[in-house]
Order: C-alpha cells, then sequence, then structure tokens
C-alpha cells in the first residue's frame, strides 16, 4: 500500500481520497481552507497545514496528486515544485489543456521530477462507481502508480465484456488506461468531454421536442409575423416526458448512464424548474472543437452542442437582437414572443 498526496480536497479530490483509503492506501491532504482539512481529517485521513507539511509527510520518491481547477495548477506548482526532490511524481487529475501538459512535464524534467497527467471522469459519483482514469506520462512513472490507478477505478465488474474481446488483454477493462506520452491522457479525456457535450445535446434537443408535440392544441396568432402551424391536429400530443426518459432506460438502443441521470433529474422535478437552463462550458469542450479544426477533422456535433451551451449563457443575445432590428429595417417586422 503506498502514502499519498493529495492537494484540493473538493467534490472530486476528497472523494478520490476517501476510495484510496477505502483500499487501504494512506492520503494526506491539503486545501486552503482549514475546516476542509479538519472535516477530511475526521473522515480518516492525514491533514496537512500547507504544502511544505504535505511534502514532509510523504515518503520518498512522493507521489502528489492535484486535484486543482486547471486554472490554478502552474501557480500550485511554483510553490510545490522547490518542495520536491529527483524522483518524486506529481500528478494533475483534473481538466488541464493537455499542451499545458506538454509544457509542464519539460519544466519539471529539468528538475528530476515526473509529471503525470490524468483525465478523471466519474463526478460526484465516483467515490462510490469508481473513476474511470486517462493517462499520459513516462511508461516508468505510470507503472509506478499502478496500485493507486487501480483503487480509483471501477474494476473489471463494472461493465461485461466485450462480445469476442477476451479478458486480461490491458488495463482498459479495469477502468484505467495509459494512453500515451506526456498529454495523452488530458487530450483522451477532452475528446470525452467534447463527447459528452454532444450526447447532453441530443438528449435534451429530443426531450424537448417531447415536450413541444402538444403545440397543435394551443391558440396561434394568426398575422405576418408567425409562421403558421399547417396541421395543428398532427400536433395534439401531451406526452409525460419523465415517463419516456424512464422507459427508454429499459432495452432502447439510446440508454446510458447519462439518460439515468436525466430520468432522475425529471423524476424529482418533471418541469426542472430548479434550473435556469444557464448551462456552463468548462473549457475541454472548446479545445475539442479546436483540436478538429487544427487537425482537419470534421466535428458538427460536438462544435453545435459547445455553441448551444453559449447561448443558454445570453452570450447570442446581441446576435440576436441585430437579426429583430434588421427585420424591421427592411421590412417593419416587429418582434413576436
Amino acid at each position: 500500500m503506498m502514502r499519498i498526496g493529495m492537494v484540493g480536497l473538493g467534490r472530486m479530490g476528497a472523494n478520490m481520497a476517501r476510495r484510496l483509503m477505502h483500499a487501504g492506501h494512506e492520503v494526506v491532504g491539503y486545501a486552503r481552507s482549514r475546516a476542509t482539512v479538519d472535516a477530511f481529517t475526521a473522515q480518516g485521513g492525514l491533514g496537512a497545514r500547507g504544502l511544505a507539511d504535505l511534502v514532509g509527510q510523504l515518503p520518498a520518491p512522493r507521489v502528489v496528486w492535484c486535484m486543482v481547477p486547471a486554472a490554478t495548477v502552474d501557480a500550485l506548482l511554483t510553490e510545490l515544485v522547490p518542495l520536491l526532490a529527483p524522483g518524486d511524481i506529481v500528478v494533475d487529475g483534473g481538466n488541464s489543456f493537455y499542451q499545458d501538459d506538454i509544457r509542464r512535464s519539460r519544466a519539471l524534467g529539468g528538475s528530476g521530477l515526473h509529471y503525470v497527467d490524468v483525465g478523471t471522469s466519474g463526478g460526484v459519483w465516483g467515490l462510490e462507481r469508481g473513476y474511470c482514469l486517462m493517462i499520459g506520462g513516462e511508461a516508468s512513472a505510470v507503472a509506478a502508480l499502478d496500485p493507486v490507478f487501480q483503487a480509483l477505478a471501477p474494476g473489471v465488474a463494472a461493465a461485461p465484456p466485450t462480445p469476442g474481446r477476451a479478458l486480461g488483454l490491458g488495463s482498459a477493462e479495469r477502468g484505467y488506461l495509459h494512453c500515451g506520452p506526456h498529454g495523452a491522457g488530458h487530450f483522451v479525456k477532452m475528446v470525452h468531454n467534447g463527447i459528452e457535450y454532444g450526447l447532453m445535446a441530443a438528449y435534451a434537443e429530443g426531450l424537448n421536442i417531447l415536450k413541444g408535440a402538444g403545440a397543435g392544441a394551443a391558440a396561434h396568432a394568426e398575422d405576418a409575423e408567425t409562421a403558421p402551424l399547417r396541421h395543428p391536429e398532427h400536433f395534439q400530443y401531451d406526452f409525460d416526458v419523465a415517463e419516456v426518459a424512464e422507459l427508454w432506460r429499459r432495452g432502447s438502443v439510446v440508454g446510458s448512464w447519462l439518460l439515468d441521470l436525466t430520468a432522475a433529474a425529471l423524476s424529482g422535478d418533471r418541469e426542472l424548474a430548479g434550473f435556469a437552463g444557464r448551462v456552463a462550458d468548462s473549457g475541454e469542450g472548446r479545445w475539442t472543437v479546436q483540436a478538429a479544426v487544427e487537425v482537419g477533422v470534421p466535428a458538427p456535433v460536438i462544435t453545435s452542442a459547445l455553441y448551444a451551451r453559449f447561448n443558454s449563457r445570453g452570450h447570442g443575445d446581441f446576435a440576436d437582437r441585430v437579426l429583430a432590428a434588421m427585420r424591421y429595417q427592411f421590412g417593419g417586422h416587429v418582434e413576436k414572443g
């Protein structure tokens, strides 16, 4: 068993530390908030009052796993690296841009340190279900961390065997994979999240069509500004969207964990009134689209899903006002609801 440091004890970091401890590893945790560290130690973890304290509690060669926002990684490394010694391993398990990994690995390598990037998927459910780990870095450093990856990953039992694929061919069946050199882990995670954007958008759009399928039963204005519903008799449905989502979870080709989560949300609030519909994008979707452009690979679904997130936050409002203004200028068209 190993003793490792965990810097960042938020929703992901704290649960990952707990999963490691459940597997018998020791974790020294540090966060900027002393109350957060105290809460961690109350659950059986070892607490650190600062980075120097954390490093001092780790045996050489040290392993420090960082679970902090991508924007703060460089500042953290500026503080952390001078405290480490050659042979130590720094893991970035957050959602960093893969090109930053390449730069950081070179900088840390100059000090004799190993850098491993780990794209981590599992969210708030990872403590129970395990984490899918996409890993980049030197083979020797990755191999040294294998006990950690095995503890964090879901394991073979998380999914049935792929037909025609024999078990024991590699670590992917256990939920973690050394994807390649520095940056490879976060590159794969970047594309993973881009796909996630597209999947989420498809579910959202499809359920919205079901939600609007009763448009023919509503009264419609008859004027030059409103496109008529030519056959209102074709749109007289009142679908229970929550029940459809529940139905699709069973035997449907669109069944997935994302659909399970969607059905759970709709079950608790059929109108989703607790949400304003402003969907954030934390960077990976943008980077996926940028990579697609750079290598000349079409990605229209992911790109459209990314733009839909921009629009959900009001970033398209001015463009919409420009459109309305142009229609008014050339045709005197008045805005309609």
